[in-house]
């Protein structure tokens, strides 16, 4: 860490799992306890989940900057949103403080992080700490796992329209359907369509206090923002 106010600081961007403050990486723990200043996303209005799920681990007297931004994905990720904090973590960086940008999950992998990394990369030390990603908490979670052997994983999101998504699991041995969402019904008719609905399991806030387990039948419409449904072409991997 940089004790050094004449240097410049560095910027972390720490996966911070999918929920459950004990699944952060015990380094992102030590980073997030001596860094000077905080930074994560947010709603609009309302609390953050990345930093609801760092708070048990925070020390007093950090400096926070909440991002806050809209979870509409026509407006995502927009200029007037991470220009001025990446502006403004940079003045922080520039002043010889570290910072730690939250992400929930894992930075690289559909991470909010990854915006901020686009406009600051190459003019400030930045390094990325890996999270548990969201796939392996719901896997986890419904003790299914995603894939074995020679098995082909696929990361399917949501709003691809309805002849890629099909086009995509027609072919795939095994499937992490991500961003559900408002696309629940395409998904599950989809997914009847192929005669793999039997063999996918739905899952909402997998690691929370509210984490629920549903057939894929009876999963509400829409779905959460944090839910998923995992596919597997022989029902069980280990088959």
């Amino acid at each position: 860490m940089n004790n050094n106010n004449n240097a410049p600081g560095t910027l972390y961007g720490l996966g911070v799992g999918p929920g459950d403050p004990e699944l952060l990486t015990l380094k992102a723990l030590r980073i997030l306890r001596a860094v000077t200043v905080l930074a994560y996303p947010a709603p609009s209005e309302g609390d953050s989940l990345a930093r609801a799920i760092a708070a048990p681990h925070l020390p007093d007297g950090q400096i926070e900057i909440a991002i806050r931004m809209p979870l509409d994905a026509k407006q995502f990720p927009a200029e007037d949103v991470y220009g001025p904090a990446a502006r403004e973590i940079a003045e922080h960086l520039q002043a010889g403080r570290d910072v730690a940008a939250l992400c929930e999950g894992d930075p690289f992998f559909y991470g909010s992080f990854m915006y901020l990394f686009e406009r600051l990369a190459g003019e400030h030390k930045i390094e990325v700490v890996p999270g548990v990603s969201s796939p392996m908490a719901c896997a986890a979670a419904l003790a299914t796992p995603l894939a074995a052997r020679n098995d082909v994983l696929s990361v399917l999101p949501a709003p691809l329209d309805e002849d890629s998504l099909t086009a995509r699991l027609e072919v795939c041995d095994a499937a992490a359907i991500v961003k559900v969402g408002r696309h629940i019904a395409k998904v599950r008719r989809i997914l009847q369509n192929l005669d793999l609905e039997t063999r996918a399991r739905y899952i909402e806030r997998a690691s929370l206090p509210a984490e629920r387990i549903l057939p894929l039948s009876q999963a509400p419409d829409p779905a959460p923002y944090f839910s998923m449904v995992l596919v597997h072409r022989r029902g069980e991997a280990w088959k």
